[in-house]
């Protein structure tokens, strides 16, 4: 026998071994996708785990817009004459509906309306419940649009909703007003991030 002979293996001898070494990849990639997948796993877990629910959650109910055009008398407070003078502002009334879904009470303390116009956003600061009241007093043919007034500082407790209205104003024309790109309302509590809201509805013009 030559020693060629001595040294070349049995083609079975090969395709075995061969054979051995695709076997010992295969367990090697299943386990690289089993752990891949065991990490997904683990790090969607503590996301969502790190994940809390909104404090606070709301609805906006109605939304009317009323136009108004108001001018000076030409006196000042002493009856001593002075230039009249005029402007436009669109009174928006809203109802709004919070409520409070944490295990803490939460503290109201501000509510802006937020009217994005071609310049930019137009903010307006909701009116404290006696001026909303001295609106109705000062102008009788608003009374369809009367309701009962938003606390301006208000605590909602754990699982109660609140209900109210408010008026915010804005210095603009009615074709400036019918112009807007967007309307949305902030309400801010102490301690807790901002609830943003906009109306599902169109706005009621009256």
């Amino acid at each position: 026998m030559s020693l060629l002979e001595h040294e070349s293996e049995a083609p079975d001898d090969v395709a075995a071994r061969g054979e051995e070494y695709t076997k010992g990849s295969g367990h090697l990639i299943w386990a690289a996708v089993v752990a891949t997948v065991l990490v997904s796993i683990a790090i969607g877990l503590y996301v969502w785990a790190g994940q809390k629910p909104p404090v606070a959650v709301g609805s906006i109910e109605q939304v009317w817009a009323h136009p108004m055009h108001t001018e000076t008398s030409g006196f000042d407070a002493s009856g001593a004459p002075m230039p009249k003078q005029s402007y436009d502002q669109i009174l928006v009334f809203t109802r709004v509906k919070l409520h409070n879904q944490s295990d803490k009470p939460l503290f109201l303390h501000q509510v802006m309306a937020n009217a994005t116009l071609d310049d930019g956003i137009h903010t307006s600061y909701a009116a404290t419940p006696s001026e909303y009241e001295r609106v109705f007093a000062a102008y009788p043919q608003l009374a369809p649009m009367h309701g009962s007034s938003l606390p301006s500082e208000a605590t909602i407790s754990p699982g109660q909703t609140l209900e109210g209205t408010f008026v915010s104003a804005f210095r603009l024309t009615q074709q400036q007003w019918d112009a807007r790109k967007n309307l949305d309302f902030t309400f801010a509590f102490e301690y807790q991030p901002t609830l943003k809201l906009v109306p599902q509805s169109a706005v009621i013009a009256q």
